[in-house]
C-alpha cells in the first residue's frame, strides 16, 4: 500500500484495489462507550482486522479475550544514563537539566549523579553539555505491542509502559501493523478503537482514515468535546458521523447535540438507548450484540448500517 499526501498535508491511503476502508472510533473523554462500539462492530463486521489505538488505557481486550501469537517490544525514543566510569562530577547535567531529573545520591551534595527514568524527558541535553562524555542516550523499551487471534478475527493492540511517553508512535505502529494484515489477508475493513480526546495519541488514530464516528454522551461536556472533535477532524477532511449513547437520560441534549453537528459537517448515526445489559456483557466478555437481542441490539445494529451507508458500501449487519 502506498501513502500520498493530500490537499492539507495529511496522510491519505492510495488502495491497492482492494477497497479496504478504515474506520476509527474515538470520544472526546473517556467512558462514553466507545469501545464496547468496537466490540459490536467486532461482531458485525465480515473480515476485518481490529486495532486498539486506545495505548493510554487499552480495554478493548477486556471484552474481545484475544490469544496472544506475537508480540514486539516498543522503541518510541531514547533516555539518558550517567556512565559513572567516566563521571567527574561536575554538575553541568543537573545544572541544565530543565525537568529536574538528575540528582546526587539523596542526603548527598557531591557523588555520581543519577538520572530518574520517570522525569527524564529524553532531550538529551545532559549528552551534549557533559565535557566528558558520561552521559549516554540509548533507545529504550516503552512497551510491548501484540498481534493476536479472537474470535472475531485478527487484532492488533499494545501495552504502553507507566508513565511513558510517545503513544502516538505507538498507535501509528499498531496501525501499520493491521493494513499490513488487512492486505494480506483481504480484509475489507481495519476498525478502530481510538483514544479519547484531541490531542497527539487521536491524531495518530484518525490520519489517513476513511471514517470517524464519535461516540458522545447527553451532557453539556459531551456537546463541547463533539465540538472539538469535529473541529479536529474537519482539519484533516475526514468524514465523520456522530452517536449519542445513553441518549434517552437526556433528550432534550441529544437533539441539540445533533442538531449543533450538522452545523459542523457531522451527520447524526444514531442513537443508542441506555441499558444495563452493556455493562452486563463486558462483565462477560462478550458485545452487547452476542449478550442480549433486545432494542439495544437493533440501535447498535442501526449505528453499524449508518456506518456502512457513509462509506457508501452495500454491507449488511449480522
Amino acid at each position: 500500500m502506498r501513502l500520498r499526501y493530500g490537499p492539507n498535508g495529511s496522510r491519505r491511503q492510495q488502495r491497492n484495489g482492494n477497497g479496504m476502508k478504515e474506520i476509527v472510533v474515538i470520544s472526546g473523554k473517556g467512558g462514553t462507550g466507545k469501545t464496547s462500539m468496537v466490540a459490536s462492530f467486532a461482531a458485525l463486521a465480515d473480515k476485518k482486522v481490529l486495532a486498539d489505538c486506545d495505548v493510554d488505557a487499552a480495554d478493548l481486550h477486556l471484552v474481545l479475550n484475544p490469544r496472544i501469537e506475537c508480540r514486539e517490544d516498543f522503541s518510541g525514543g531514547k533516555k539518558a544514563e550517567i556512565i559513572e566510569d567516566k563521571c567527574i562530577a561536575c554538575n553541568r547535567c543537573i545544572e541544565e537539566c530543565r525537568f529536574d531529573a538528575i540528582s546526587y545520591p539523596a542526603s548527598e551534595e557531591v557523588g555520581i549523579p543519577s538520572i530518574n527514568p520517570i522525569f527524564c524527558e529524553g532531550c538529551g541535553v545532559c549528552v551534549r553539555v557533559c565535557p566528558v562524555e558520561a552521559a549516554s542516550f540509548e533507545p529504550v523499551v516503552n512497551g510491548t505491542w501484540y498481534v493476536s487471534s479472537t474470535n472475531y478475527g485478527p487484532m492488533v493492540h499494545a501495552r504502553l509502559g507507566i508513565a511513558e511517553g510517545n503513544s502516538g508512535k505507538l498507535v501509528t505502529q499498531i496501525r501499520r501493523e493491521a493494513r499490513d494484515i488487512a492486505l494480506r489477508e483481504g480484509l475489507d475493513y481495519v476498525i478502530i478503537d481510538g483514544s479519547p480526546g484531541i490531542g497527539c495519541p487521536v491524531i495518530a488514530s484518525i490520519t489517513g482514515s476513511d471514517l470517524v464516528l464519535v461516540v458522545t454522551e447527553p451532557t453539556l461536556s459531551g456537546r463541547h468535546d463533539l465540538q472539538r472533535v469535529a473541529a479536529l477532524t474537519k482539519q484533516f477532511r475526514i468524514p465523520t458521523i456522530v452517536c449519542v449513547n445513553k441518549w434517552d437520560l437526556n433528550a432534550d441534549i441529544t437533539e441539540q447535540i445533533e442538531k449543533e453537528a450538522g452545523t459542523y459537517g457531522v451527520e447524526a448515526a444514531g442513537r443508542i438507548r441506555y441499558d444495563t445489559a452493556i455493562t452486563k456483557a463486558q462483565i462477560m466478555k462478550t458485545s452487547v450484540i452476542e449478550y442480549t437481542d433486545t432494542a439495544v441490539s437493533d440501535d447498535v445494529r442501526d449505528v453499524w448500517h449508518n456506518v456502512l451507508r457513509t462509506l457508501g458500501e452495500k454491507g449488511t449487519a449480522a
